[in-house]
């Protein structure tokens, strides 16, 4: 029988709070929980790599299953583009888990970074220069979900900056695309943790995990409030914002 220590609130609490401020983000905007968990874990709070990625995971089964029922229940997703991009998203991710815990692929997350915080800058543009940015359907799906999966599962975070931003630039529906990849999410998280439990035991849930997911669900059912009621202009700027300034610090703590 598996036996867990006990956990004071207190030890919870930061776990908690970053797991608030990272869904209020993601379930906004479609992106940067992993991103903005995993920076604030590994950087601040001292949590090893390999335990911030299961962490990470393991937390977003519970919040990520909370914002895709929000974003549902406030009919905030397209879901034609939901099964068109689920499936791929579900095998990168396990073969993204697979490479992290067997390869050192660190090395070409700067590149990646890189090539997000290019696609920011033009997302700002439209959103700021174009009275009303033109809506059509993204063509550029299954493997953009493949990728995206890939990538959240070995670098600890992706899925919401490849996908959602690419979609964006395709044309999408901001307050769609944003409520379809955080629905879809789920099932890649979900795959992506027996993925982990399969390669590293339970071994990763620890204190982190339990006080991201308390953090997380709480805060879901803002994020998708946030994603209805603001305007797809603005919604298109704020996504571009944060993906600069996260792929922007993700850069440089990779090159420091």
């Amino acid at each position: 029988m598996l036996e867990f220590p006990e956990i004071s609130f207190l030890d919870l609490l930061p776990f908690i709070l970053v797991g608030l401020a990272a869904q209020i983000v993601d379930g906004a905007l479609g992106m940067a929980f992993g991103v903005i968990s995993s920076t604030l874990l590994g950087s601040f709070l001292g949590v090893p790599p390999a335990q911030v990625s299961a962490s990470v995971h393991f937390a977003e089964v519970f919040t990520t299953g909370a914002s895709g029922l929000s974003h549902a229940w406030l009919r905030n997703i397209d879901w034609t583009l939901f099964f068109r991009i689920v499936i791929p998203g579900v095998i990168g991710g396990v073969v993204g888990v697979h490479v992290l815990t067997s390869i050192d692929a660190g090395g070409a997350r700067p590149f990646v970074m890189a090539y997000l915080a290019s696609i920011g800058l033009p997302l700002r543009y439209r959103a700021w220069r174009v009275p009303t940015p033109r809506i059509s359907d993204p063509k550029f799906v299954a493997p953009l979900g493949l990728v995206g999966g890939f990538l959240d599962a070995a670098g600890g975070g992706g899925w919401g900056p490849v996908v959602t931003s690419n979609l964006l630039i395709q044309g999408g529906d901001p307050r769609r695309v944003i409520g379809t990849v955080c629905a879809s999410e789920f099932f890649l998280t979900v795959s992506v943790s027996l993925a982990f439990i399969a390669t590293m035991g339970l071994s990763a849930f620890t204190t982190a995990t339990v006080g991201l997911l308390i953090g997380g669900v709480i805060a879901a059912p803002f994020g998708a409030l946030v994603a209805r009621h603001v305007r797809p202009r603005m919604l298109m700027f704020l996504v571009g914002g944060v993906l600069t300034v996260t792929s922007l610090f993700t850069i440089v703590r990779a090159l420091a």
